[in-house]
């Protein structure tokens, strides 16, 4: 007779776990364990995230036992045994223990997918000593029943906090909820669990998102929903959101991130003679940014922070910066935000009424904010990756000759300068007001002598392009102005040319999207607004164009295609 032991399972369970890992391919998992993802929405976020591992908790009686457990099931028993400090908090929470009672490790040997992508088994390792009684060994017999930290496991690519939040949105959209989370500063990592939906087609009830870095601010929103606090809990939470944006304005205006480390913590005495501030304000200051992880307190030194990866994209020299937008939401905006009351009242932005002019006369008038603005735009840059590969855009270069692309109010030619470096064989031309053009002149570096430089406004759309490209222009204007735009482009276009249009849509229903902050952001500040699809179609065809079809980009947005009828 074979008796079944604790350890015997254990191997069962990680030979099991490793050969899910070796068979799955992100796509279809996705599709499983959200069932209803598909179509656009599944390319998009299999562009945002792939699957890295399943992860089991297992009870060994000892680190010589694990291993022995590990080489049993055709995993690897190297590898360095580190705290895992998510996974201990939850275990110390749900038994009622301090989380400083269980010596919880993580190991993570590594698997290969089907196509040899480096994939892994994360196995949480807590010793229960065979025969001893305790708590390690209570919980062990309950765990290994329930099997609650079991669970797959998706990476983020590039994890920013807009697309930590379009990957959150998108799993609670499919029906997952919120199951709790955590930042481990020995990996710096953060880790979003999420209950599958009931009508999930994996063996896995939990689903984790991990992110490489630093996003507690993210995680703070997640934790939230889960804890489903009292609502007036809640509404305080949201009224101090205009503090998150000035401390954001006040760390980018003091160069805070300039004068500090991502490896090297310092506290607020050696840091304000640097950024000119006063050390225990600055301290004050220092500890609401740790809240919001844009800096991280360092472990066993109270009051020395580090920067983390969201704070690093707070210095000015940091590759997809967002110090100008911080700039720009601490000051003009978050002054004019100020009129949102008048402006729902009146129609009229709150930028008119606190300026006395609009946003781009405004900005005109002044070069330092101009250019600053023009700055701030580039933040969203990433959203522009995946358009290289428009099959419009990769059509025109493919054709002889070479063809045109038109980039209408482009800025400073960041969209433009992409397309041009992608596909040598394209030329291009850039429409814009005069203080912008000679910035993208600079900015556009070798590529600008293949591109040619237009001072105008839309009615001097030139004709005889093959791709013209309005990227986030439309949602500045009211309906009337859009058709009057729209038109001046269909004037322009050769018969045979096409459109393509980047923007956020609206959602149809009522899910979390970043273009419904943004349709507030352009009602106050431009008197422009957001749209649905359909919406757009209804414009274009009222300016002699039709509606091809759109696709997702990064950071919720669309590029829509449209020809003229």
């Amino acid at each position: 007779m074979t008796t079944t032991t604790p350890a015997s399972t254990d191997v069962e369970r990680l030979r099991a776990a490793a050969d899910f890992v070796r068979e799955q391919e992100t796509p279809d998992l996705l599709a499983r364990v959200l069932p209803g993802l598909d179509g656009p929405e599944l390319r998009a976020m299999t562009e945002r995230c792939r699957f890295s591992h399943a992860a089991l908790l297992v009870f060994p009686p000892d680190e010589r036992a694990l291993r022995a457990e590990l080489s049993a099931a055709g995993l690897s028993p190297d590898g360095e045994a580190r705290p895992s400090v998510v996974v201990r908090e939850r275990l110390a929470a749900r038994h009622g223990l301090g989380a400083g009672e269980l010596d919880v490790r993580i190991l993570r040997p590594a698997v290969h997918g089907p196509g040899g992508e480096g994939r892994a088994v994360e196995v949480f390792a807590l010793t229960a000593p065979a025969g001893a009684a305790g708590a390690a060994t209570t919980i062990a017999a309950e765990e290994r029943a329930a099997d609650r930290e079991a669970h797959l496991a998706f990476d983020v690519e590039r994890p920013d906090p807009l697309v930590l939040r379009g990957l959150r949105a998108g799993f609670l959209r499919h029906g997952a909820a919120p199951d709790g989370g955590g930042y481990n500063p020995h990996e710096d990592g953060t880790v979003f669990y999420f209950a599958a939906p009931d009508e999930t087609k994996t063996p896995y009830r939990r689903v984790e998102l991990y992110a490489r870095g630093d996003h507690r601010d993210v995680l703070a929103e997640h934790l939230d929903e889960r804890r489903a606090a009292h609502p007036a809990e809640t509404l305080l939470r949201l009224l101090t959101g205009a503090w998150t944006t000035q401390a954001l304005a006040a760390c980018a205006e003091l160069r805070l991130p300039e004068a500090m480390s991502p490896s090297t913590a310092r506290g607020a005495e050696e840091l304000a003679p640097v950024v000119g501030a006063r050390p225990e304000n600055l301290a004050t200051l220092l500890r609401y940014l740790a809240m919001v992880g844009v800096v991280a307190e360092e472990p066993g030194a109270r009051g020395t922070f580090r920067l983390t990866e969201a704070g690093l994209l707070l210095r000015e020299d940091a590759e997809g910066s967002v110090r100008a937008l911080a700039l720009m939401y601490g000051g003009p905006f978050y002054e004019s935000f100020a009129r949102l009351t008048h402006t729902v009242r009146t129609g009229e932005p709150g930028f008119e009424d606190r300026y006395g002019e609009n946003h781009f006369d405004h900005f005109a008038r002044d070069p330092e904010l101009a250019a600053r603005f023009d700055r701030s735009m580039t933040a969203s840059a990433p959203m522009f990756d995946p358009l290289p590969r428009h099959p419009v855009v990769t059509a025109a270069a493919a054709a002889p000759g070479g063809r045109t692309v038109v980039d209408i109010a482009g800025g400073t030619g960041e969209l433009l300068g992409r397309l041009l470096t992608a596909h040598p064989a394209l030329r291009g031309v850039l429409l814009e007001r005069a203080h912008v053009v000679e910035a993208a002149r600079a900015r556009l570096g070798t590529v600008a002598e293949r591109c040619a430089f237009l001072t105008g406004d839309f009615a001097d759309v030139p004709a005889d392009g093959d791709v013209y490209v309005l990227s986030r222009v439309l949602h500045d204007w009211d309906d009337e102005r859009c058709r009057a735009i729209l038109r001046h482009c269909a004037a322009a276009m050769p018969p045979e040319a096409d459109l393509l249009i980047v923007e956020r849509l609206l959602p149809v229903d009522p899910s979390p999207s970043l273009a419904t902050a943004w349709d507030l952001h352009m009602m106050c500040n431009t008197g422009g607004r957001e749209r649905t699809a359909v919406a757009y179609a209804r414009l274009l065809a009222d300016a002699g164009l039709a509606l091809v079809g759109h696709s997702p980009l990064p950071l919720e947005a669309h590029v829509l295609h449209a020809r003229r009828r």
